[in-house]
């Protein structure tokens, strides 16, 4: 079958950096799918991962990544109980197995939900990773709930990116949150203004810009773009006994003791942490992904697509991943096979 990959790590400018492949067609067994993808997202976790997975190496095959997609249940499973084929499904995947940048992939059923019906399959292969992500830290992670947080202030940092996107709807349609976003050019103070967000700030002056549009301290803050870069701002800026999340991992230490006068928590979302560890609740994504799923044929929630590539090859993953590394990419943005 038909698959991009790489076979060391080079700059998304070298012609290497993706190469088109042809590789053996998998065959599901246990509790797996065989999909056969019809489109995909991508997100940083991909050029993070093509830029470290064979550094100063040479692997013998190729390594296929993709941690989005959409597509059709070609077979299944001796074990599987969730789907069947024909099944028309959306998924982030295993950041352990190979990706959806291929004709055909496997993936486990617990961690797959049916794909929304009322969307198109480029606008729901932008949904899984973002979604699993933001339901994760506002439910699992912190905790959050209506009855409990309504009208509470949330600081959401990296407002215009994929998960700050669906993010945004969550806090406020879900939750009943007071959202400030962070945002710094007029398309995406737009972007996140139609989203829902109450305000939009500046993040280059992230502490004077909260306090100037009336807010000492937030209740919570989710960190989608750089905890070490944020973190003095986050620690000034949370209320005392209030709650900080991050996505994004950290280059240095944390100095933790910052926020340990006011009794702050912090927690860390990986949404890969359920499949990496086979989990006991790891079905809790087949579950979360079809709640998204009614929320968005119900209207609850929108699609965040902005841009679609058409066609499985190199070069549109070359194109791809040059504009997530930009760091300028509003929403998501999507290649159609």
């Amino acid at each position: 079958m038909k698959a991009v990959g790489f076979k060391t790590s080079l700059p998304i400018s070298d012609p290497n950096s993706f190469i088109d492949v042809e590789i053996d067609q998998p065959t599901p067994t246990g509790h797996n799918l065989l999909v056969k993808v019809r489109a995909v997202s991508v997100n940083p976790v991909d050029y993070k991962i093509r830029q470290n997975a064979a550094k100063d190496t040479v692997l013998e095959q190729p390594k296929v990544i993709g941690w989005d997609a959409v597509g059709v249940v070609e077979a299944v499973g001796e074990a599987v109980t969730l789907f069947r084929e024909g099944d028309e499904v959306y998924y982030a995947g295993d950041i352990t197995k190979p990706g959806s940048n291929a004709e055909y992939q496997l993936v486990d059923e617990r961690i797959v939900g049916k794909k929304p019906t009322t969307l198109t399959d480029e606008a729901a292969a932008a949904i899984p990773l973002t979604a699993l992500t933001a339901w994760e830290i506002f439910f699992d992670r912190m905790r959050l709930s209506r009855e409990r947080d309504q009208n509470k202030t949330l600081l959401i940092i990296g407002g215009a990116g994929g998960v700050g996107s669906i993010a945004i709807q969550m806090a406020k349609k879900l939750l009943g949150l007071t959202v400030i976003a962070t945002a710094s050019r007029p398309e995406t103070m737009e972007w996140c203004q139609n989203l829902g967000a109450d305000y939009v700030v500046n993040h280059r002056n992230l502490v004077d810009e909260v306090r100037n549009a009336g807010f000492q301290y937030v209740d919570y803050i989710v960190d989608f773009v750089d905890t070490n870069q944020y973190w003095d701002a986050m620690a000034d800026l949370i209320k005392p006994q209030g709650h900080i999340a991050s996505i994004t991992g950290s280059a240095t230490p944390i100095p933790l003791n910052k926020i340990k006068g006011k009794s702050v928590t912090f927690s860390w979302e990986l949404m890969y942490t359920r499949s990496n560890f086979q989990t006991e609740d790891m079905v809790e994504q087949h579950h979360i992904l079809n709640q998204v799923a009614d929320l968005l044929d119900q209207g609850v929630l929108q699609g965040t697509l902005t841009q679609t590539l058409h066609g499985l090859s190199a070069e549109n993953l070359k194109k791809a991943h040059a504009q997530l590394e930009s760091g300028t990419t509003i929403g998501k943005l999507v290649i159609k096979y």
